[in-house]
């Protein structure tokens, strides 16, 4: 409004306005009202006089400076064309001619390239007010030819002083909680709560009751909320079930019980952590329910509560998805709180889990014990031993010792580590060191580093290996270790890896080296084979072509 203002008070006012936000938040009145600003008949500004004959005409639809154009209905270049043939002839009757175009995104792409031109450089006697909901279907191109204006969701205050304005000047009886009622259901949307109203004055014959707008609406009245809060706060799952139960005969929608739900636990919470901004008007067992429970616990049932009506859809039926969503606030409690006595389908051996749905990382059996069971007799009976908590003791493996730090030259110093079954008796050639590699079960990175390393020697513990600069980002310490500790139970002991230079294994085959010629030279043998199958070469003869690749080894299908 304050820059809208500034613009028309000063005469400095943008040739493009765009005006964004949800439905029924005021967009294309606004537009109106500012034509009616830059055509009153008594000046422009921001206060028009809604008096002479332009304001008047305007609001009667019927201004020829003012052609509101419906883009959902003209969404093709041929109207846009019209329009921009239009723009460059004077006023009929006002200072100015306005062209308001609601739920512009609606527009096709080439509808949107004829008006850009027009957008860029309109003549000077021509304002364009565009309307829409979505915003991020319009070009960047147009965006930035305009002035955008974001129109946020009326607050509940300012729809049920609307509502309360008009109900006052049709003289319609009406109770607050009814209004209040109709304009949380309008949800942000002043239109929306208008039609609502129209339909509960229909619905209640002229007599606005909360009762019969609880009717209409679907929804359920404060004292079965606070019910069904009772029931959770006293941790009575027969109480529970029975007030459900009730509510089903209302046929009411589960999803807006839950959202009544979430809106009683924040005004709930609003008393513990902020006295006095939840309202005078706070309902005793409300307030009974904020003073005898922590902030953790409504904290706790204000989010399943939130997240039980997102996920309502996904349930079997809307009754289920909310039984399971009041029966989850019964199960569970912040660590530490009982929250009153526990439900009887809560046993013994899984209350304390119930209790502490995150235990901070301890043995289990101290766990176990330090947290606090809600409504834990004197003398629990002891568990089945399946039920025992049992202490996880690590023991170190006896076929491997973990190498230790590497050292600057990446070498890890000798242990006795016991041979496994079949390990080679020497590692003195090349094949040695293949097969031993190819059979060590290498997997991911540390394969890699194996594959692409020549072998250079073995000796006193010591292996040395040669790696080509190529692949020096797989020489980092943690690969190392874990090709030492790899190669440990084959050679009998953890070998202290040594890197040489490129030179001292010139020549040498690596594994990844001798995995490809063994590939190319299956591919040729298969390829051999085939082209000397008398069938195939009598095909070859008569001036047939073997498709390059076309042929595999058997072992690689």
């Amino acid at each position: 409004m304050r820059a809208l203002s500034n613009a028309l008070e000063t005469g400095k006012v943008h040739h493009a306005f765009l005006f964004t936000g949800t439905r029924g938040v005021g967009k294309t009145t606004i537009a109106r009202i500012f034509a009616k600003s830059l055509n009153c008949e008594r000046g422009s500004g921001a206060e028009p006089c809604g008096e002479c004959g332009a304001c008047v005409d305007i609001d009667a639809g019927r201004y020829v400076d003012l052609l509101e154009i419906d883009a959902a209905s003209n969404t093709g270049v041929d109207d846009v064309r019209e329009l921009i043939d239009n723009a460059q002839y004077m006023p009929a009757r006002g200072r100015t001619k306005v062209y308001l175009i609601d739920e512009v995104h609606m527009l096709s792409k080439s509808a949107f390239n004829a008006l850009l031109k027009t957008l860029e450089e309109p003549p000077g006697h021509v304002k364009f007010l565009l309307a829409t909901t979505d915003p991020q279907k319009l070009p960047v191109t147009v965006l930035s030819r305009c002035l955008q204006f974001n129109l946020r969701r009326l607050e509940l205050g300012q729809i049920s002083g609307q509502m309360q304005r008009i109900l006052e000047a049709e003289g319609i009886a009406s109770e607050p909680a009814a209004i209040e009622l109709l304009a949380r259901a309008a949800d942000g949307s002043l239109r929306d709560g208008l039609s609502l109203l129209d339909q509960a004055i229909a619905y209640t014959g002229g007599q606005l009751g909360e009762a019969a707008v609880i009717a209409m609406l679907g929804t359920v009245d404060r004292g079965q909320v606070g019910g069904l809060l009772d029931a959770l706060g006293t941790g009575d799952g027969a109480a529970l079930m029975q007030r459900i139960e009730a509510l089903a005969a209302y046929s009411p929608d589960f999803g807006h019980v839950l959202e009544d739900l979430a809106v009683a636990l924040h005004r709930i919470q609003l008393q513990q952590l902020v006295p006095g901004a939840a309202g005078d008007d706070l309902p005793a067992a409300w307030a009974a329910l904020a003073a005898d429970h922590s902030a953790e616990l409504v904290q706790l049932w204000y989010q399943m509560a939130v997240t039980g009506r997102r996920d309502l859809g996904l349930a079997p039926s809307p009754r289920t998805g909310f039984e399971m969503t009041l029966l989850r606030m019964l199960a569970f409690r912040p660590a530490g709180q009982g929250g009153g006595p526990r439900p009887a389908a809560i046993g013994q051996g899984t209350a304390s889990a119930a209790s502490a749905p995150a235990p901070a990382p301890a043995p289990a059996a101290s766990a176990a014990s330090q947290r606090p069971t809600a409504a834990a007799p004197a003398a629990a009976p002891p568990r089945p031993p399946m039920q025992q908590p049992v202490a996880m003791v690590a023991e170190p493996a006896p076929a491997l010792v973990p190498a230790p730090a590497p050292e600057p030259d990446h070498a890890a110093p000798a242990a006795p580590v016991p041979a496994t079954a079949g390990a080679p008796s020497r590692l003195a050639t090349v094949e040695d060191w293949l097969d031993l590699v190819a059979d060590a079960g290498l997997r991911g990175p540390v394969r890699e580093l194996a594959a692409h390393c020549a072998f250079c020697g073995f000796a006193d513990g010591v292996l040395s290996l040669s790696l080509p600069d190529s692949f020096d980002h797989l020489r980092s310490d943690s690969l190392v270790r874990q090709l030492a500790q790899a190669l440990a139970g084959p050679l009998g002991q953890l070998p202290q890896v040594r890197f040489e230079s490129a030179r001292a294994a010139a020549g040498t085959e690596t594994l990844h080296e001798r995995t490809q010629r063994q590939r190319g030279e299956r591919q040729a043998d298969a390829e051999a084979d085939f082209l000397a199958d008398p069938v195939v070469a009598r095909l070859v003869q008569q001036g047939a072509r073997l498709v390059p690749d076309s042929v595999r080894p058997l072992d690689e299908h």
